[in-house]
């Protein structure tokens, strides 16, 4: 079997940075839980637990409910709306190389 080589098709996206819950435009008020992005909890993460990708406490975390299942949202991650208005988180490092800025 051998590779193709593929391009993504270019696609306009809606995209916010994430920094604390109420971040999300759609997220509303933010003394409820958000719509988009919620609070993180886990049974068994204590939420003054340290996170191994941002070090942040979990506490300080969101959680997005995605197609393939729920994610965790770190400090700067990037909320994306995909094509069929589904949500789901993307590192600062990988967005900055996959997408530009329309105006």
């Amino acid at each position: 079997m051998t590779y193709k080589l593929f391009r993504k098709k270019p696609v306009v996206i809606q995209a916010t940075q994430w920094f604390k819950n109420g971040d999300h435009p759609e997220d509303g008020d933010i003394k409820n839980e958000g719509n988009i992005v919620r609070y993180y909890r886990h049974q068994t993460v204590n939420g003054t637990a340290i996170c191994n990708q941002c070090a942040n406490r979990f506490s300080d975390h969101g959680w997005v409910d995605t197609l393939e299942g729920g994610h965790i949202v770190c400090v700067g991650d990037w909320i994306i709306t995909g094509v069929k208005g589904e949500h789901y988180p993307c590192k600062p490092e990988i967005f900055e190389m996959t997408y530009e800025r329309v105006v």
